[in-house]
């Protein structure tokens, strides 16, 4: 894998992350009444999960950073 496709995996998880965390947030927002919070659980536990996805795909592009910082240094 090359750094350049590491990065573009990274930042699609990024952007697929962040979708996903807009319609869950808008599902929340949707929500009329607080008397049933069993509506609220999907988007909610969605919502960590996007927070996770989007904080491992953070991971990815650093490292991805990194890797072709340590390649140019090794070149030059």
């Amino acid at each position: 894998m090359t750094t350049i496709s590491a990065y573009q995996s990274g930042l699609t998880g990024i952007q697929t992350g962040l979708q996903s965390l807009n319609q869950n947030a808008s599902k929340i927002a949707s929500v009329t009444s607080i008397e049933s919070p069993s509506n609220l659980t999907e988007p909610l536990i969605g919502m960590m999960s996007d927070k996770q996805q989007i904080e491992a795909s953070a991971n990815v592009i650093e490292a991805s950073n990194s890797m072709l910082g340590t390649l140019l240094d090794i070149k030059v």
